[in-house]
């Protein structure tokens, strides 16, 4: 067999996606005939022996994988590791007796539902541009709206240069008073991608502004009551559900 690129060896075995090998590559945690990869390596995954935390991933291991949802709180960013000293999602899944990893993002300042796994095929079909599984945003707006809201923001809309896929908007709470005496309303947004900070922008772009932005379900899993904070492991008919 041709030698390939460590990081690919990592997405063809399903362990994890090429992004994040390159991450644990460049962290030292992976060797091949027992010497530390480095980025830009080849090897034979039938031939050549790597290791991964010291465990062998070549030669068509099987793995059991895991997935799980956290309900990530406001303040932490979706990345495993921050140059900036911030509360990353890692902290909050060091239990979860292996290292996963976050399935797309949400923002520093975003809060709900985040789905986490070392299936790295799995990360890639979920994340790939062409995948449109839904997901919802329960999104707490200033002030009272109305239908003129929801109407701007079905509108076709062009963000930074990009004309977005329409999106789906439900106005569930409109002129309700906050614990602080503020006036607040709530809308209901599908988006069907994922483009950064999109529906920030969608709703400073309608002159809305966001008190509070929480994803609730992503396809047909719902966040429910998992506490902030909290993760738990998906079902085998959830894992199911996303590999289908």
């Amino acid at each position: 067999m041709d030698r390939i690129r460590i990081q690919k060896i990592f997405t063809d075995l399903g362990i994890m996606s090429r992004r994040a090998a390159e991450k644990e590559i460049e962290e030292g945690r992976v060797t091949v005939n027992g010497e530390p990869a480095k980025l830009g390596d080849k090897a034979d995954p039938k031939r050549d022996v790597i290791l991964y935390n010291g465990q062998r991933i070549s030669g068509g291991i099987e793995r059991r994988h895991t997935y799980l949802m956290l309900n990530k709180p406001m303040g932490y960013v979706t990345t495993m590791s921050d140059e900036k000293n911030r509360k990353t999602v890692f902290d909050l899944v060091k239990d979860a007796g292996c290292r996963v990893y976050p399935v797309g993002r949400l923002d520093m300042y975003s809060e709900g539902l985040l789905l986490m796994t070392d299936d790295g095929e799995l990360t890639n079909k979920l994340t790939h541009p062409s995948h449109s599984i839904g997901k919802i945003y329960s999104v707490k707006v200033k002030g009272e709206i109305g239908r003129e809201a929801v109407d701007a923001l079905t509108s076709p809309m062009e963000l930074d240069g990009y004309e977005i896929r329409p999106v789906k908007v439900r106005l569930t709470a409109s002129g309700k008073t906050d614990s602080d005496g503020k006036l607040y309303s709530v809308l209901e947004i599908t988006l069907f991608e994922g483009r950064n900070r999109q529906i920030r922008k969608m709703c400073e772009k309608c002159g809305l502004t966001v008190m509070r932005l929480r994803r609730i379900k992503i396809g047909e899993l719902w966040l429910g009551d998992l506490p902030v904070g909290k993760w738990r492991y998906l079902t085998e008919d959830e894992v199911s559900y996303l590999k289908r």
